[in-house]
């Protein structure tokens, strides 16, 4: 079974949502593929500050799960970009590229975090192409971790502060940009996480075309299980179901 996850943003300050997905954990069984479609963590300092962040037990959980037999990919998002290949050795999990292609019983789905196609939010595209930069992380990672903090804190309570002078429509994806990603992968099937809109949409396509928006994990636990029978979506204690 195909399991897909986001937005957790696990913190220190937020104990039920470890234990929320502890216990999500629990449901998975061994050959299970356990996908997270980025931020898992609220904020991340690079792989060497897990402890300073107080990710411990986070990093035992993910463990414990890939010592289980459970195939788990990470797709970086806005908040843990900088999740690398250290911390994922350690935890036995696989690191996947934005704009990955899964295949499903002959079916193409394409996987992303979501962020990239808000291309109305110019302030954020400005911003995530900054630190995607090899030369922007390079110099971030040289400084110390308490440096490190304080940079990311400035920059994470500035997007708060701005998000209050953003329409919801301007931080929601672009229906182009989503179709143009579609059109270049050769998919009908996206999922994605960002919005915290979780979602079934039929794309204007003539081939029956849909985009799955996972949401976060306030109040209860978002997921989606995959299949080549279709798609189950769940948040706030409803389910959706899209039979392919």
């Amino acid at each position: 079974m195909i399991h897909l996850i986001s937005d957790l943003h696990l913190s220190p300050d937020r104990p039920e949502l470890l234990s929320q997905f502890d216990a999500f954990a629990g449901t998975l069984s061994v050959g299970d593929d356990l996908y997270i479609l980025g931020d898992l963590f609220e904020y991340w300092l690079g792989d060497d500050a897990v402890e300073f962040l107080g990710h411990g037990a986070v990093e035992r959980l993910l463990t414990s799960l890939s010592q289980r037999g459970i195939n788990i990919f990470f797709l970086s998002g806005n908040r843990d970009f900088l999740l690398g290949q250290h911390f994922a050795d350690r935890c036995g999990i696989q690191l996947i590229a934005d704009e990955h292609v899964i295949r499903v019983d002959g079916r193409r789905v394409l996987l992303m975090h979501g962020d990239s196609l808000c291309t109305d939010d110019l302030p954020h595209q400005a911003f995530r192409k900054l630190v995607r930069s090899a030369d922007w992380q390079r110099a971030f990672l040289d400084k110390s971790v308490a440096e490190r903090d304080g940079l990311a804190k400035l920059a994470r309570y500035r997007s708060e502060d701005d998000k209050t002078q953003k329409t919801m429509e301007i931080m929601d994806v672009n229906q182009q940009a989503v179709e143009e990603i579609m059109h270049s992968h050769g998919v009908d099937t996206l999922i994605h996480g960002h919005t915290h809109r979780p979602a079934i949409h039929r794309c204007d396509s003539p081939h029956g075309a849909h985009r799955i928006v996972l949401g976060d994990w306030t109040p209860e636990p978002s997921w989606i299980r995959l299949s080549a029978a279709g798609v189950e979506l769940a948040f706030s204690g409803n389910l959706r179901r899209l039979d392919f």
